[in-house]
C-alpha cells in the first residue's frame, strides 16, 4: 500500500500540473482526484530469533527470567502473567493455564510446554501470596518495564518492547508449521486478521 500511495501522490500532483498547463480539463482532474489512498496496515510488528531470545533471557535479572520465559512460550499478555494465581490459573496436572478474564472477555486455556514447566517448577510457591510472580515480600510485581529494558540494552536488542515477546511466540509457532487458527485462539485475538499479520 505504501508504494502505490506514493505512485498516486506522484500521478495526482502530474495531472494537477497538466490541468495547470490547460493539457487536462477540470473534468479529468476531478476523476483523479477522487481516487483514494489504500489504507496502510501500521501494525508494528518485531520478534526475536531463537538466539535472540536465549541471549536475552540470560541477560534478565533473576526475578525478570521467568516471566520473560512464561511469555515467550505462552504468547500471553504482560498483565495476564503478572496477574496470574497458582490455585486461580495454573493447572499442572493437565498442562494448561486457564485464563477467565482476558483483555477480549473471553476464556483461553494456554498450553504449558516443556520448558515452561521446568520454569513454573522451579519458582518458590509461597504460602502467603496467592500470585506466581512476586517480589521478596509477596507482593505481586506491577509492570518490569525498567528491568526488562536494562537487559534489552545489555545485549544490543534495539526497538524491543515486552509486548513483542507476544509477537515472538506467534511467529514461532507459525514458522514451525502450527495451524493459524490454533495459532488465534492461543492468542486469544477475535478476528482472523490480526493473526494473519504474522503469517507475513
Amino acid at each position: 500500500p505504501a508504494t502505490v500511495n506514493r505512485e498516486l501522490s506522484t500521478l495526482k500532483h502530474m495531472f494537477t500540473k497538466a490541468n495547470d498547463w490547460e493539457m487536462l480539463g477540470n473534468e479529468g482532474l476531478l476523476r483523479i482526484r477522487k481516487v483514494r489512498k489504500l489504507q496502510e496496515n501500521n501494525a508494528r510488528l518485531r520478534y526475536l530469533s531463537a538466539e535472540e531470545c536465549q541471549t536475552l533471557i540470560a541477560a534478565c535479572d533473576p526475578h525478570l527470567r521467568p516471566v520473560v520465559v512464561t511469555a515467550i512460550n505462552s504468547g500471553m499478555r504482560r498483565e495476564e502473567i503478572l496477574s496470574l494465581e497458582w490455585e486461580k490459573h495454573i493447572d499442572m496436572k493437565h498442562g494448561f493455564i486457564l485464563l477467565d478474564r482476558t483483555k477480549n472477555g473471553d476464556r483461553r486455556e494456554i498450553p504449558i510446554n516443556r520448558t515452561l514447566r521446568e520454569t513454573l517448577q522451579a519458582l518458590p510457591r509461597r504460602i502467603d501470596a496467592p500470585y506466581v510472580f512476586t517480589d521478596r515480600e509477596g507482593n505481586r510485581f506491577k509492570d518490569l518495564l525498567h528491568s526488562f529494558k536494562s537487559a534489552c540494552r545489555r545485549v544490543g536488542i534495539k526497538d524491543f518492547r515486552f509486548h513483542d515477546l507476544r509477537h515472538t511466540f506467534a511467529s514461532r509457532l507459525l514458522m514451525s508449521g502450527a495451524d493459524i487458527v490454533a495459532v488465534k485462539e492461543l492468542l486469544g485475538h477475535k478476528s482472523m486478521q490480526m493473526t494473519l499479520r504474522y503469517a507475513n
